[in-house]
């Protein structure tokens, strides 16, 4: 009974660190559309009325005015007044907004950032989880390196990489691979390995070297 218990748990706790980030995504970003669709709602309900653009053209200006916030707030967190406001911001909010540190942390941890290391800051390598001298390999992205020189690494799943599998290979069964980009690599994976062929074919260049 025991273990049928911790069996349960354990696979629970499994499905929703993959669902809740997944969803307070979803939520945060349901919630954002819908505030900017407030403020622009004067300015698109006259577009549609005056002009032939419909609807969904009026949600098109408001992802783009979403993704355009995001990179005019990027472009001033590098200043040192950006700096200072998003120093005190997050300080405040960590305090203040429960659960808020451990969603940034989730979210650092992925992208990378504030000096961790990140899935997306690469690099991406073919890992033989099995062994060294076993042909089997899969599409990896080292997330560390260790002072022994053994790498930890993420292994995506397709077709839906935000869940994987984690390994910690020796130097030997891990080969990385500089001339490929996380983002070619996760373009891969989402198409089930479609396009594995030429994402893993060593330049010319690195071949005569």
């Amino acid at each position: 009974m025991t273990k049928i218990k911790a069996f349960i748990t354990l696979t629970l706790l499994g499905g929703l660190a993959v669902v809740l980030p997944i969803a307070i995504f979803i939520l945060l970003f349901q919630w954002l559309f819908g505030q900017i669709s407030e403020l622009v709602a004067p300015a698109t309900q006259w577009m549609q009325s005056h002009t032939e653009f419909k609807d969904n053209f009026a949600r098109l200006i408001v992802i783009a005015l979403i993704l355009g916030i995001c990179f005019i707030i990027g472009l001033l967190v590098k200043t040192s007044v950006g700096r200072w406001v998003h120093k005190h911001l997050d300080f405040w909010l960590g305090k203040l907004a429960p659960g808020y540190n451990t969603i940034k942390d989730l979210v650092l941890q992925f992208i990378g950032g504030g000096g961790t290391e990140g899935v997306l800051s690469g690099p991406v390598a073919r890992a033989r989880i099995h062994g060294a001298n076993n042909p089997l390999s899969v599409t990896a992205i080292v997330t560390s390196t260790h002072a022994n020189g053994d790498y930890t690494v993420y292994v995506p799943t397709a077709p839906v990489p935000t869940s994987g599998f984690v390994y910690h290979l020796p130097p030997d069964c891990v080969e990385i691979l500089p001339h490929v980009s996380v983002e070619a690599a996760m373009k891969s994976i989402v198409a089930c390995g479609s396009g594995s062929g030429t994402l893993l074919q060593v330049p010319a260049l690195a071949e005569e070297g």
